[in-house]
């Protein structure tokens, strides 16, 4: 008994970590901000925010975004002007005090769907729908996961069990509360083509991606900058050490 009691002790703690195991490792993708000298594909990621204002702005904020971010991937201050414009935000009170709404502009952030968590968790059988502004940072290897997922024809395919939920197999768990977005059609190409499920997923992604870490390009610059500086440092430091200790006597 002494024995089989500590063998009980070590299942029982088992469990929970075999119930929260991984799922299955998402694909591997290659991504054009990758490397050292990785850049965001400006275009894919154009399309990747038509993607998220056509579909994912029904049920997920973007909160740390701002309209006049946009001009960072290519679109011009008017562009982010007129799409800011269609989007709700607070406005004053009126004479009742009673509040009000009023278009967005540059300075606001992409407000969200729901009035309030309350309304979102009611209106998604419970599940409250995440921000995604960190989504890719929110996962490990996070932008692969999302266009696993997002392409994974056994997920796109998948009608909800009797809890809602959607078959997922990169989470733990295997289940996810969002059914799937994406679908052939949902947008055009620039020849009018029909797009097709992988191409909006990893656009999204991309756009996902930049939202993450909008200053990626700029860090990256400023690297190859202090990296440089340190080399030329390093070789002067040298030059004057040559320098230094050439009269001195051995």
């Amino acid at each position: 008994m002494k024995r089989i009691l500590p063998v009980i002790g070590l299942l029982v703690f088992a469990v929970p970590a075999w119930a929260a195991s991984p799922g299955v490792s998402p694909q591997q993708f290659s991504w054009s901000w990758e490397g050292i000298f990785g850049t965001y594909d400006r275009e894919q990621v154009q399309r990747g925010l038509e993607v998220f204002t056509t579909q994912c702005h029904s049920c997920h904020s973007l909160k740390y975004i701002r309209f006049r971010d946009l001009v960072a991937i290519g679109l011009s201050e008017d562009e982010a002007e007129a799409l800011a414009a269609g989007y709700e935000v607070p406005g004053d009170l009126d004479e009742w005090g009673d509040e009000t709404t009023k278009p967005a502009e540059l300075q606001h952030t992409f407000p969200g769907p729901y009035r309030n968590d309350t309304e979102a968790r009611a209106l998604n059988n419970g599940a409250l729908p995440p921000d995604l502004s960190l989504m890719v940072k929110a996962r490990v290897d996070g932008a692969n996961y999302i266009a696993s997922l997002l392409m994974d024809p056994d997920y796109n395919q998948s009608e909800p069990d009797d809890n809602g939920l959607y078959h997922n197999p990169y989470f733990a768990g295997g289940s996810i509360a969002m059914a799937p977005p994406l679908y052939e059609g949902l947008l055009v190409d620039a020849e009018g083509n029909d797009m097709a499920v992988d191409e909006l997923a990893r656009d999204i992604t991309a756009f996902l991606a930049w939202a993450a870490e909008p200053k990626l390009e700029d860090r990256k610059r400023m690297g190859m900058k202090v990296v440089l500086f340190l080399l030329v440092l390093t070789g002067l430091y040298y030059v004057l050490k040559r320098k230094i200790w050439a009269n001195v006597e051995h």
